[in-house]
């Protein structure tokens, strides 16, 4: 690997470890086996870096979200939407989960304006994909009427997920709880 990736794999050691507000640019340096001057050539900043981790540490949890292979449910079911959320919250029962980083910048977000800033971009393309994991098909396909309501919409969901799971993990719905709500929801706005 060269400076530019030893970096970023530093970095998500560090913020796995420490978290954004707490990491420094030496941190991910000692981490890396990099030095100071790289950070600034390969990334700009070591918010820009750190940011940057953290959208590659969730993009790589993808698999995770699929169960590791293929999806039984059928897109678009109440079963698909047990299945993908099951997933989701599979993973915020890790010790050491990286979901606490996502409550860390919603919580210091202010002191860390151009990491939200950097987030903030890449949440348009978090929400297309989540979108597919839901209801099938190809990112390229979705079109961004469905990214701006139903993208935002599991996203919305995800982050309260995260925050209860955060909180009060004994507490905190599993995916069969989720799935009936919104089964007793989509009932109770079709009657007539």
């Amino acid at each position: 690997m060269g400076h530019r990736e030893d970096l970023l794999e530093g970095a998500k050691r560090c913020l796995l470890a420490k978290g954004f507000v707490r990491t420094t640019a030496r941190d991910i340096v000692r981490e890396s086996g990099t030095n100071l001057a790289s950070i600034g050539y390969h990334y700009g900043s070591k918010d820009a870096l750190l940011a940057q981790a953290y959208v590659e540490m969730v993009e790589g949890m993808s698999d995770a979200f699929e169960g590791g292979g293929e999806l039984r449910g059928e897109p678009g079911s109440l079963e698909r939407f047990a299945e993908v959320w099951a997933n989701i919250i599979s993973t915020m029962r890790e010790p050491g989960s990286m979901w606490r980083l996502s409550m860390e910048i919603v919580a210091m977000g202010d002191q860390l304006p151009e990491v939200r800033e950097h987030l903030a971009r890449a949440q348009r393309g978090g929400a297309r994909g989540i979108v597919t994991l839901f209801h099938g098909g190809s990112e390229d396909d979705v079109p961004d009427e469905q990214v701006d309501t139903l993208g935002y919409f599991y996203l919305t969901v995800m982050m309260g997920l995260m925050a209860q799971w955060t909180f009060d993990p004994k507490s905190a719905p599993e995916a069969g709880q989720l799935a009936e709500g919104l089964r007793q929801v989509i009932e109770a706005a079709t009657r007539k």
